[in-house]
């Protein structure tokens, strides 16, 4: 019985070393084991490895390190292209700790330190390339040759951090607030003056198209009046070919139609006054009238007729007084 206490705390001493002298590695990380300050070795490899116990007095200890990738962010990078002007870049890295020993005596194994050593490097390695190109430059199909040459000038000095760049990749390339403000007002410009430039040519375009509808208009009035004059003159001729055959059939008759047809014409206005000599022609039918027995006006030296108003009905005509 007095030996069980023994045992146990012989069992308990047992597990205790045997608990301080594995470790495991998994396939996301990779281990450093230091022995008093001094690299002893590096597990890369997942699996179940042993040490010295007692790390508490510096014997054996392990380092755990990742041993994937990871990303690390740079945001609102002020740049300066060769023009002068500004942009605000944000960017990130793809990188593994490839060289565990390095790592650790460089930075001590700690990937915060790390990252700020390469936040300056990776800043420096953005403002050369961008430096180098103009405005557009960034905002072209150049942007992907930009960010392998920003790669390939973070590597060296990656590797003195026993890192490994995979990747570097701009997210966003923006304007600043100046430059786009002017670059605004210049795109604004622009616009302006290629939309004068359309409506300077629209305004020629239109001046050109009324031009040649004015010659239209003025070629087809003058041809429609070219044909106007034909088809009256062509009437005219018609117009006298009847009265020709008229007159031919029956002169008396004409004469007779065409004085009354004078006659209707001169005293259809009301008020129209004309002064004539009573032998003239244009009272010949009137001295026939008188002749054939008809009532006529009193033959004086001069005729003034004056019709007021000329009233016909169904049984009765009024006609005008003559002085």
């Amino acid at each position: 019985m007095n030996r069980l206490p023994i045992i146990l705390i012989g069992v308990a001493i047992v597990a205790l070393l045997i608990y301080n002298a594995i470790f495991v590695v998994n396939e996301r990380e990779q281990a450093i084991v230091v022995r008093f300050g001094e690299i002893q070795s590096v597990k890369t490899e997942p699996g179940l490895y042993f040490k010295l116990p007692f790390a508490f007095i510096d014997a054996d200890n392990v380092q755990i390190i990742e041993d994937r990738k990871l990303r690390f962010d740079l945001d609102d990078i002020r740049v300066q292209v060769s023009g002068g002007k500004f942009y605000e870049v944000d960017a990130f890295v793809v990188y593994r700790i490839a060289n565990p020993e390095r790592f650790r005596a460089t930075v001590g194994g700690d990937v915060t330190l790390a990252e700020a050593r390469l936040r300056t490097r990776l800043d420096s390695a953005l403002r050369g390339v961008y430096g180098l190109r103009g405005f557009e430059a960034a905002l072209s199909d150049e942007r992907l040759s930009m960010m392998r040459e920003v790669r390939d000038q973070l590597r060296p000095d990656a590797v003195s951090l026993g890192l490994e760049i995979e990747d570097v990749r701009i997210r966003r390339t923006d304007l600043t607030r100046e430059v786009s403000d002017q670059t605004f007002e210049r795109m604004k410009a622009e616009r302006l003056a290629e939309a004068e430039l359309i409506r300077a040519r629209g305004r020629e375009a239109a001046q050109r198209i009324r031009a040649v509808a004015d010659r239209q208009v003025v070629e087809i009035v003058a041809d429609a009046q070219r044909e106007s004059e034909i088809l009256r003159g062509e009437g005219e001729a018609e117009r006298n070919a009847i009265f020709a055959e008229a007159f031919n059939r029956d002169p008396e008759f004409f004469e007779f139609y065409r004085s009354m047809a004078a006659y209707t014409q001169a005293l259809q206005s009301s008020g129209t006054t004309m002064v004539l000599s009573p032998d003239s022609d244009f009272f010949r039918y009137f001295e026939q009238s008188r002749l054939d027995g008809l009532p006529v006006p009193a033959p004086a030296d001069e005729v003034d007729v004056q019709v007021d108003e000329v009233q016909t009905d169904d049984n009765q005509a009024a006609g005008s007084d003559s002085n």
